[in-house]
């Protein structure tokens, strides 16, 4: 599964590999990849899949859970999916609470003491889905675990998710993307080293070859 979503993530280019001209993201962090999994959901194949993995996953793990919760905004499409296929109520939490009408952070119907699942598109920092998390629990709804599709392996991200408490189940990986894109000649074996050595130590550019 993990080497199979990471095909179709290079195959549909959610993922673009740029070791020799990085992208700039958002926080200033000059990245060599690019990851946008809202592309998937132009695929139905590929949309197919990673939902019955993220259903294997609730089966697997015999997770009991009420409601089905979107991160907003990229996780709530998958959410509404899941929530299809599982036959569950869905909600999504917005990033913080409207400014008008009922200020509502979470939208939908969820009752406190019901069981939730959170769903991401991709795992960078973790705090938008730890933030969407800690809101649940201020309603007093239990967050039982964390599905997305993709992470970057920060290790910072994963002990803040272990540090909140949040069982996480990832369908595929840096790591996986970097073995994939190597083996159909997408990288070469200096990018690969530079790319992972990237994922070591994101904020720095030291990793970054200037190209002549």
């Amino acid at each position: 599964m993990r080497e199979r979503i990471a095909r179709y993530l290079l195959d549909i280019e959610a993922v673009h590999l740029r070791p020799n001209q990085p992208f700039t993201w958002t926080s200033g962090i000059r990245s060599p990849i690019y990851c946008d999994n809202r592309l998937t959901l132009s695929y139905p194949e590929v949309r197919r899949t990673i939902i019955q993995g993220f259903v294997d996953y609730v089966k697997t793990e015999k997770i009991d859970v009420d409601v089905i919760a979107g991160t907003a905004t990229a996780g709530i499409p998958h959410a509404a999916l899941l929530s299809e296929a599982l036959e569950l109520p869905m909600i999504y939490v917005r990033g913080s609470a409207k400014g008008h009408g009922k200020q509502n952070q979470i939208e939908g119907k969820v009752e406190p003491g019901q069981k939730v699942i959170l769903v991401e598109d991709l795992i960078s920092t973790g705090g938008s889905v730890i933030q969407a998390a800690e809101a649940l629990r201020e309603n007093d709804v239990e967050v039982v675990g964390v599905v997305a599709i993709f992470t970057y392996e920060f290790k910072k991200a994963e002990e803040a998710l272990k540090e909140a408490k949040l069982p996480t189940y990832i369908l595929t990986s840096y790591s996986e993307l970097l073995k994939v894109a190597m083996e159909n000649g997408t990288l070469t074996e200096e990018e690969m080293e530079r790319l992972a050595e990237w994922r070591k130590d994101p904020a720095s550019t030291d990793w970054i070859k200037v190209k002549k």
